[in-house]
Protein backbone atom coordinates (compact mmCIF):
# COMPACT_ATOMS: atom_id res chain seq x y z
CA UNK A 1 0.00 0.00 0.00
CA UNK A 2 2.93 2.13 -0.96
CA UNK A 3 0.83 4.33 -3.54
CA UNK A 4 -1.19 7.61 -1.92
CA UNK A 5 -4.88 7.98 -2.21
CA UNK A 6 -5.97 11.00 -4.59
CA UNK A 7 -8.03 12.50 -2.34
CA UNK A 8 -10.46 15.64 -2.82
CA UNK A 9 -7.92 17.78 -0.66
CA UNK A 10 -4.65 16.45 -1.66
CA UNK A 11 -2.98 12.99 -2.08
CA UNK A 12 -2.65 11.00 1.44
CA UNK A 13 -0.67 8.53 2.21
CA UNK A 14 -2.80 5.05 2.78
CA UNK A 15 -0.65 4.40 6.11
CA UNK A 16 -2.83 7.47 7.64
CA UNK A 17 -5.78 5.74 7.18
CA UNK A 18 -5.94 3.95 10.73
CA UNK A 19 -10.14 4.28 10.67
CA UNK A 20 -12.68 2.91 8.70
CA UNK A 21 -13.49 3.16 5.33
CA UNK A 22 -17.17 3.83 3.83
CA UNK A 23 -16.74 2.08 0.18
CA UNK A 24 -19.65 2.99 -1.90
CA UNK A 25 -21.29 6.98 -0.66
CA UNK A 26 -22.48 9.71 -2.51
CA UNK A 27 -21.94 13.11 -1.02
CA UNK A 28 -23.21 14.84 -3.64
CA UNK A 29 -25.21 14.13 -6.47
CA UNK A 30 -28.28 14.68 -8.63
CA UNK A 31 -30.25 11.60 -10.24
CA UNK A 32 -34.07 13.58 -10.03
CA UNK A 33 -36.26 12.63 -12.96
CA UNK A 34 -40.30 13.28 -13.37
CA UNK A 35 -40.76 10.17 -11.30
CA UNK A 36 -38.30 10.83 -8.37
CA UNK A 37 -37.20 14.39 -7.07
CA UNK A 38 -35.54 13.47 -3.69
CA UNK A 39 -32.53 11.36 -5.25
CA UNK A 40 -30.88 14.72 -4.81
CA UNK A 41 -27.61 16.12 -2.44
CA UNK A 42 -26.77 19.19 -3.55
CA UNK A 43 -24.41 22.18 -1.90
CA UNK A 44 -27.17 22.84 0.29
CA UNK A 45 -27.00 19.54 2.44
CA UNK A 46 -23.13 20.14 2.77
CA UNK A 47 -23.66 21.47 5.93
CA UNK A 48 -25.23 18.41 7.04
CA UNK A 49 -23.58 15.63 5.31
CA UNK A 50 -20.28 16.96 7.22
CA UNK A 51 -21.67 17.07 10.50
CA UNK A 52 -22.85 13.62 10.18
CA UNK A 53 -19.58 12.70 8.81
CA UNK A 54 -17.55 14.33 11.66
CA UNK A 55 -19.77 12.57 14.40
CA UNK A 56 -18.37 9.40 12.48
CA UNK A 57 -15.16 10.67 12.59
CA UNK A 58 -15.51 11.08 16.33
CA UNK A 59 -17.14 8.28 17.28
CA UNK A 60 -16.15 5.50 14.99
CA UNK A 61 -12.74 6.96 13.68
CA UNK A 62 -14.46 6.98 10.15
CA UNK A 63 -11.30 8.03 8.03
CA UNK A 64 -12.11 7.88 4.65
CA UNK A 65 -15.64 7.89 2.39
CA UNK A 66 -15.26 6.50 -1.20
CA UNK A 67 -17.58 8.76 -3.44
CA UNK A 68 -18.55 7.81 -6.73
CA UNK A 69 -20.15 9.99 -7.77
CA UNK A 70 -19.08 10.17 -11.71
CA UNK A 71 -20.12 12.24 -14.93
CA UNK A 72 -23.95 12.45 -15.46
CA UNK A 73 -25.08 12.05 -12.07
CA UNK A 74 -24.60 15.59 -10.82
CA UNK A 75 -21.10 15.51 -9.65
CA UNK A 76 -19.67 18.33 -7.56
CA UNK A 77 -16.03 18.35 -6.39
CA UNK A 78 -16.06 21.11 -4.80
CA UNK A 79 -18.79 20.32 -2.44
CA UNK A 80 -17.05 17.62 -2.04
CA UNK A 81 -13.85 19.06 -1.14
CA UNK A 82 -15.68 21.47 1.51
CA UNK A 83 -17.19 18.10 2.75
CA UNK A 84 -14.03 16.46 3.56
CA UNK A 85 -12.42 20.01 5.04
CA UNK A 86 -15.48 21.19 7.35
CA UNK A 87 -15.55 16.91 8.93
CA UNK A 88 -12.27 16.25 8.85
CA UNK A 89 -12.89 12.83 6.91
CA UNK A 90 -11.07 12.15 3.84
CA UNK A 91 -12.75 11.56 0.63
CA UNK A 92 -11.64 9.70 -3.18
CA UNK A 93 -13.75 10.99 -5.93
CA UNK A 94 -14.52 8.91 -8.70
CA UNK A 95 -15.65 9.69 -12.51
CA UNK A 96 -16.95 7.10 -15.23
CA UNK A 97 -20.34 6.91 -16.22
CA UNK A 98 -23.33 5.15 -14.85
CA UNK A 99 -25.61 3.34 -16.12
CA UNK A 100 -27.33 4.26 -19.59
CA UNK A 101 -30.83 6.06 -18.39
CA UNK A 102 -27.88 8.38 -16.85
CA UNK A 103 -25.62 8.94 -19.70
CA UNK A 104 -24.88 12.20 -20.97
CA UNK A 105 -24.75 13.63 -24.29
CA UNK A 106 -20.94 13.01 -24.64
CA UNK A 107 -21.82 9.35 -24.68
CA UNK A 108 -23.56 9.42 -27.74
CA UNK A 109 -21.90 8.40 -30.82
CA UNK A 110 -18.16 8.27 -29.11
CA UNK A 111 -15.71 5.26 -29.23
CA UNK A 112 -14.58 3.31 -26.82
CA UNK A 113 -11.34 5.03 -27.57
CA UNK A 114 -12.20 8.76 -27.49
CA UNK A 115 -14.36 7.59 -23.72
CA UNK A 116 -11.21 6.50 -22.10
CA UNK A 117 -9.34 9.03 -23.32
CA UNK A 118 -11.94 11.74 -21.93
CA UNK A 119 -11.80 9.45 -18.83
CA UNK A 120 -7.44 9.48 -18.88
CA UNK A 121 -7.52 13.18 -19.11
CA UNK A 122 -10.18 14.11 -16.43
CA UNK A 123 -7.73 11.61 -14.32
CA UNK A 124 -4.69 13.41 -14.83
CA UNK A 125 -5.78 16.81 -14.89
CA UNK A 126 -9.16 16.73 -13.21
CA UNK A 127 -12.13 18.59 -14.27
CA UNK A 128 -12.63 22.14 -15.66
CA UNK A 129 -11.25 24.32 -13.08
CA UNK A 130 -11.95 22.43 -9.43
CA UNK A 131 -8.48 21.18 -9.35
CA UNK A 132 -9.95 18.40 -7.85
CA UNK A 133 -8.35 14.38 -9.07
CA UNK A 134 -10.50 11.53 -9.48
CA UNK A 135 -8.88 8.81 -7.21
CA UNK A 136 -11.47 6.13 -8.53
CA UNK A 137 -13.89 4.67 -11.66
CA UNK A 138 -17.65 4.99 -10.61
CA UNK A 139 -19.54 3.77 -10.27
CA UNK A 140 -19.60 2.24 -13.66
CA UNK A 141 -23.03 0.70 -14.07
CA UNK A 142 -25.14 -1.68 -16.87
CA UNK A 143 -28.73 -1.92 -15.56
CA UNK A 144 -29.55 -5.30 -16.56
CA UNK A 145 -28.04 -9.13 -16.84
CA UNK A 146 -25.99 -7.97 -19.90
CA UNK A 147 -24.70 -4.43 -20.56
CA UNK A 148 -26.57 -2.28 -23.06
CA UNK A 149 -24.38 -1.35 -26.25
CA UNK A 150 -23.94 2.37 -25.11
CA UNK A 151 -23.08 0.31 -21.35
CA UNK A 152 -20.43 -2.20 -23.33
CA UNK A 153 -18.39 1.16 -24.42
CA UNK A 154 -18.52 3.24 -21.19
CA UNK A 155 -17.85 0.24 -19.10
CA UNK A 156 -14.68 -1.06 -21.42
CA UNK A 157 -13.72 2.81 -21.76
CA UNK A 158 -13.63 2.63 -17.83
CA UNK A 159 -11.30 -0.36 -17.41
CA UNK A 160 -8.86 1.15 -20.44
CA UNK A 161 -9.13 3.81 -18.39
CA UNK A 162 -8.07 2.57 -15.17
CA UNK A 163 -5.51 0.17 -16.62
CA UNK A 164 -3.81 2.86 -18.21
CA UNK A 165 -3.93 5.52 -14.63
CA UNK A 166 -3.85 2.54 -12.18
CA UNK A 167 -7.10 3.35 -10.77
CA UNK A 168 -9.34 0.95 -8.87
CA UNK A 169 -12.74 0.78 -10.63
CA UNK A 170 -16.40 0.18 -8.76
CA UNK A 171 -19.45 -0.58 -10.80
CA UNK A 172 -23.47 -0.28 -10.34
CA UNK A 173 -25.41 -3.46 -10.80
CA UNK A 174 -29.35 -3.50 -11.01
CA UNK A 175 -30.18 -5.20 -7.81
CA UNK A 176 -27.26 -6.99 -8.08
CA UNK A 177 -28.12 -8.88 -11.53
CA UNK A 178 -25.27 -8.76 -14.05
CA UNK A 179 -22.00 -8.64 -11.77
CA UNK A 180 -20.57 -11.66 -13.66
CA UNK A 181 -20.98 -9.85 -16.90
CA UNK A 182 -19.82 -6.95 -15.97
CA UNK A 183 -16.61 -9.01 -14.41
CA UNK A 184 -16.14 -10.69 -17.96
CA UNK A 185 -16.08 -7.40 -19.92
CA UNK A 186 -13.86 -5.07 -17.27
CA UNK A 187 -10.95 -8.23 -16.92
CA UNK A 188 -11.52 -9.07 -20.91
CA UNK A 189 -10.26 -5.00 -21.42
CA UNK A 190 -7.23 -5.46 -19.07
CA UNK A 191 -7.81 -4.82 -15.58
CA UNK A 192 -7.03 -7.06 -13.39
CA UNK A 193 -10.11 -8.77 -10.71
CA UNK A 194 -8.40 -7.22 -8.00
CA UNK A 195 -8.71 -3.91 -8.85
CA UNK A 196 -12.77 -4.31 -9.20
CA UNK A 197 -15.47 -4.07 -6.87
CA UNK A 198 -18.89 -5.12 -7.90
CA UNK A 199 -21.37 -3.12 -6.69
CA UNK A 200 -24.83 -4.15 -4.88
CA UNK A 201 -24.17 -7.49 -4.47
CA UNK A 202 -26.09 -7.39 -1.15
CA UNK A 203 -29.03 -6.68 -3.19
CA UNK A 204 -28.92 -10.18 -4.88
CA UNK A 205 -29.53 -12.86 -3.37
CA UNK A 206 -27.32 -15.50 -4.58
CA UNK A 207 -24.71 -16.82 -2.32
CA UNK A 208 -23.25 -18.84 -5.76
CA UNK A 209 -22.52 -15.76 -7.46
CA UNK A 210 -20.83 -14.01 -4.57
CA UNK A 211 -18.41 -17.17 -4.40
CA UNK A 212 -17.79 -16.92 -7.82
CA UNK A 213 -16.90 -12.86 -7.74
CA UNK A 214 -14.74 -13.36 -5.03
CA UNK A 215 -13.01 -16.79 -6.24
CA UNK A 216 -12.02 -14.90 -9.37
CA UNK A 217 -10.32 -12.27 -7.30
CA UNK A 218 -13.16 -9.45 -7.45
CA UNK A 219 -14.38 -7.84 -4.55
CA UNK A 220 -17.68 -8.03 -3.69
CA UNK A 221 -20.07 -4.77 -2.60
CA UNK A 222 -22.07 -5.48 0.27
CA UNK A 223 -22.96 -1.75 -0.27
CA UNK A 224 -27.19 -0.56 0.47
CA UNK A 225 -26.65 -1.41 4.08
CA UNK A 226 -29.49 -0.30 5.55
CA UNK A 227 -31.77 0.23 2.88
CA UNK A 228 -34.48 -1.97 3.80
CA UNK A 229 -36.94 -0.84 1.34
CA UNK A 230 -34.58 -3.02 -1.38
CA UNK A 231 -33.49 -5.64 1.10
CA UNK A 232 -33.46 -6.35 4.54
CA UNK A 233 -30.69 -6.42 6.75
CA UNK A 234 -31.23 -9.58 8.08
CA UNK A 235 -31.23 -11.03 4.69
CA UNK A 236 -27.70 -9.25 4.01
CA UNK A 237 -26.19 -10.23 7.10
CA UNK A 238 -27.46 -14.22 6.59
CA UNK A 239 -25.42 -13.49 2.46
CA UNK A 240 -22.43 -11.64 4.18
CA UNK A 241 -21.92 -14.52 7.06
CA UNK A 242 -22.28 -17.25 3.98
CA UNK A 243 -19.53 -15.35 2.10
CA UNK A 244 -17.13 -15.14 5.50
CA UNK A 245 -17.57 -18.50 5.78
CA UNK A 246 -16.79 -19.62 2.15
CA UNK A 247 -13.39 -18.09 3.30
CA UNK A 248 -13.82 -14.87 1.31
CA UNK A 249 -13.28 -12.23 4.07
CA UNK A 250 -10.75 -10.56 2.23
CA UNK A 251 -13.15 -9.71 -0.79
CA UNK A 252 -16.10 -8.12 0.69
CA UNK A 253 -16.67 -4.54 1.09
CA UNK A 254 -19.34 -2.49 2.91
CA UNK A 255 -21.00 1.10 3.10
CA UNK A 256 -24.72 2.47 2.97
CA UNK A 257 -24.75 3.99 -0.36
CA UNK A 258 -26.66 7.56 0.87
CA UNK A 259 -28.22 8.70 -2.12
CA UNK A 260 -30.87 11.44 -1.70
CA UNK A 261 -31.36 13.66 1.06
CA UNK A 262 -34.26 11.76 3.14
CA UNK A 263 -31.83 9.12 3.81
CA UNK A 264 -29.58 11.82 5.59
CA UNK A 265 -30.19 11.56 10.03
CA UNK A 266 -31.03 15.13 10.19
CA UNK A 267 -34.28 14.52 7.58
CA UNK A 268 -35.07 11.27 9.70
CA UNK A 269 -33.37 8.73 7.68
CA UNK A 270 -30.60 6.31 8.66
CA UNK A 271 -27.17 7.97 7.66
CA UNK A 272 -24.00 7.40 6.52
CA UNK A 273 -23.60 6.20 10.10
CA UNK A 274 -26.00 3.03 10.12
CA UNK A 275 -23.38 0.71 9.23
CA UNK A 276 -21.35 1.34 12.26
CA UNK A 277 -24.77 1.81 14.86
CA UNK A 278 -26.52 -1.19 13.38
CA UNK A 279 -24.79 -3.78 10.66
CA UNK A 280 -21.74 -3.73 12.60
CA UNK A 281 -22.58 -4.73 16.25
CA UNK A 282 -24.73 -7.51 14.40
CA UNK A 283 -21.66 -8.92 12.77
CA UNK A 284 -20.36 -8.70 15.97
CA UNK A 285 -22.99 -10.63 17.40
CA UNK A 286 -22.31 -13.14 14.94
CA UNK A 287 -18.99 -13.83 16.00
CA UNK A 288 -16.57 -11.23 14.26
CA UNK A 289 -14.02 -10.16 15.95
CA UNK A 290 -12.28 -6.62 15.90
CA UNK A 291 -9.38 -8.22 13.74
CA UNK A 292 -11.95 -9.27 11.11
CA UNK A 293 -13.97 -6.01 11.69
CA UNK A 294 -10.88 -3.94 10.83
CA UNK A 295 -10.69 -6.32 7.66
CA UNK A 296 -14.20 -5.68 6.20
CA UNK A 297 -13.88 -1.57 6.93
CA UNK A 298 -10.31 -0.76 6.34
CA UNK A 299 -7.88 -3.08 4.98
CA UNK A 300 -10.43 -4.32 2.19
CA UNK A 301 -10.79 -0.79 0.91
CA UNK A 302 -7.48 0.27 1.13
CA UNK A 303 -6.60 -2.90 -0.75
CA UNK A 304 -8.99 -2.43 -3.52
CA UNK A 305 -7.80 1.22 -3.90
CA UNK A 306 -4.20 0.86 -3.97
CA UNK A 307 -3.96 -2.88 -5.64
CA UNK A 308 -2.12 -4.14 -2.83
CA UNK A 309 -2.62 -7.26 -1.16
CA UNK A 310 -1.80 -7.36 3.15
CA UNK A 311 -1.70 -10.82 3.47
CA UNK A 312 -4.87 -10.72 5.16
CA UNK A 313 -6.84 -13.71 3.14
CA UNK A 314 -9.11 -15.77 4.80
CA UNK A 315 -8.36 -13.98 7.84
CA UNK A 316 -11.21 -14.35 10.78
CA UNK A 317 -12.99 -16.38 8.39
CA UNK A 318 -13.30 -19.73 10.11
CA UNK A 319 -16.78 -21.62 11.60
CA UNK A 320 -18.28 -17.77 11.92
CA UNK A 321 -21.49 -19.19 11.92
CA UNK A 322 -21.11 -22.01 13.93
CA UNK A 323 -19.51 -20.14 16.95
CA UNK A 324 -22.21 -17.48 16.24
CA UNK A 325 -25.63 -20.01 17.02
CA UNK A 326 -27.96 -20.04 14.70
CA UNK A 327 -30.26 -17.63 16.43
CA UNK A 328 -27.54 -14.97 14.43
CA UNK A 329 -29.43 -16.49 11.11
CA UNK A 330 -33.05 -16.29 11.82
Amino acid sequence: MNSPLRTVTGPLPATAVQGPVLAHEHLALDLTRSADRAALLKARHAAAIADELADLREGFGLSLVIELTCRGMGRDFATLARISRESGVAVVAGTGWYHEAFHPAEVDGASVEELADALIEEIASGPGDDRVLPGVVGEAGSHGEAPSDPEVRTLTAAARAAVATGLSLATHTQLGRGGLAQLELLTAAGLAPQRISIGHQDLLDDPVAHRELAAAGAYVAFDTVGKESYQSDTARLRLLLALLDAGHADRVLLSCDISRHCYLVGEGGQGYGHLFRSFLPRVRAAGADEELIDLLTRRNPLRFLTGGDDGTAGSGTADLRDRAGKEALA
